[in-house]
């Protein structure tokens, strides 16, 4: 049952972002007038802001998302911001932060430029016919842990803790599967198409010239590819309060273990090891004592503002 203290109207959600140029010099700039339109539209989430672009999510009434958005859209080089947008009946953040960043999404590759250097845009209409050719290598740039809720079918699992471990994954396993396997081209795809972005140039860069990657990643198959057609298994984790999605952007079961912030399906929650709000079985034996007691306090502060019907400033979990 959704926690009444919670609830509220139905809150637009625009995931966001693009490779341009921010003049160095520009960055606090873009930075304060983003926060103070979103603060002033009531707007929460977080905008990342760098001199290769910005990124994130956001979420809000409508007429303030579209009026975050149209600030954005102002930018130099932002016009064609690329934006994909969901619903919910929750809020799926409890603050707004913009923060200025060296990279919108970390790679550590600074030579990158991800607006020159992409590789072909795939439509999701388009994408199972790539894929399901054996002569596509089919990669998920994501993280280990996204890939085991959700993937699409034989793709290739670089099992990395964090993006910035791809290049390292590429240079050893993913050079040798391309001298293994002989594809004629190579297919990646992210949760909604930053990652792939980078990842696309960097492959390109490394002398792999023939590169696609799905446009508006996942989020975007999931919403235009009818279910009984697709090749999407299991659900995609987002990075908000949602967890996962599947198609039509529909919220799925994963909640968050609070102790590492990993996603938990129902076998996960009825682990003997799972205790709310401080640990499951992935970090169970790696918190000290003092970090359980820390978490169990939080736990226990957010179930007593719930029962008071209150917003618990701390409070990172769904209702």
């Amino acid at each position: 049952m959704t926690d009444p203290a919670f609830a509220s109207p139905q809150i637009r959600i625009a995931a966001l972002y693009r490779f341009a140029p921010i003049g160095e010099s520009k960055l606090v700039l873009v930075r304060d007038r983003l926060q103070a339109v979103c603060d002033a539209c009531g707007v929460k989430g977080t905008l990342l802001v760098a001199t290769e672009g910005l990124n994130g999510t956001i979420a809000g009434p409508e007429a303030g998302i579209e009026a975050v958005l149209g600030e954005i859209r102002a930018l130099p080089g932002f016009a064609d911001l690329d934006v994909k947008y969901a619903w919910t009946g929750e809020a799926p953040f409890l603050r707004m932060k913009v923060r200025i960043k060296r990279e919108i999404v970390t790679m550590g590759q600074p030579d990158l430029d991800p607006a020159r250097q992409a590789g072909v845009y795939v439509a999701p209409q388009d994408w199972n016919a790539l894929i399901a050719d054996p002569t596509t290598l089919v990669i998920d740039t994501r993280n280990d842990y996204e890939g085991e809720i959700g993937a699409f079918e034989g793709a290739v699992q670089p099992n990395t803790g964090s993006f910035r471990d791809f290049p390292d994954w590429f240079r050893t396993e993913g050079r040798a599967l391309l001298d293994e396997r002989k594809p004629q081209r190579v297919a990646m795809y992210c949760t909604g198409g930053i990652r792939c972005e980078k990842s696309t140039a960097f492959l390109k860069a490394e002398g792999v010239e023939n590169v696609h990657h799905l446009e508006g990643g996942v989020l975007r198959y999931l919403e235009e590819v009818d279910p009984a057609d697709s090749l999407w298994r299991g659900d995609c984790f987002v990075f908000d309060e949602r967890v996962s999605v599947g198609h039509g952007l529909v919220r799925g079961e994963h909640t968050l273990c609070r102790g590492c912030r990993m996603p938990m399906d129902a076998a996960g929650r009825a682990s003997p090891h799972f205790i709310e709000g401080v640990c499951c079985d992935r970090c169970r034996d790696t918190r000290d004592d003092a970090q359980r007691l820390r978490y169990a306090e939080r736990q226990r502060q957010i179930e007593l503002a719930r029962r008071r019907g209150q917003a618990h400033l701390g409070r990172t979990d769904p209702a």
